[in-house]
């Protein structure tokens, strides 16, 4: 099923840009594991927060990001890849002067509000 997402061009035209948030969509979503990206403006942030008993990985798809993981800040370009263990806390900043597109990869996904 992901294979139809995997290039760059599909994975922007999936992009669920917002002017007033961050937008999020799922590309897939499974009993161990969900993908998804997550669309930032220039600006745009997600504030730190962590998953119990899930790891997370993100991958620049276009754009500058600073993604924190715990006390580590790092600023990623696209092909950039950053992890966050389970239980730690995460967050993304567009830092750039243009759009940030992040795949995020989620492992199990998170219980559903």
């Amino acid at each position: 099923m992901l294979e139809s997402f995997i290039d760059d061009a599909a994975l922007r035209a999936r992009a669920p840009w917002n002017a007033a948030k961050m937008g999020k969509a799922t590309l897939f979503e499974g009993s161990g594991l969900l993908v998804g990206l997550n669309a930032f403006e220039p600006g745009q942030a997600h504030a730190p927060h962590a998953h119990a008993g899930v790891d997370k990985l993100y991958q620049v798809v276009e754009g500058s990001g600073e993604f924190s993981v715990g006390e580590h800040v790092s600023r990623l370009e696209r092909g950039g890849l950053v992890f966050a263990p389970a239980g730690v806390a995460h967050g993304v900043k567009n830092v750039g002067p243009g759009r940030l597109l992040v795949l995020a990869v989620m492992a199990p996904p998170p219980p559903k509000a």
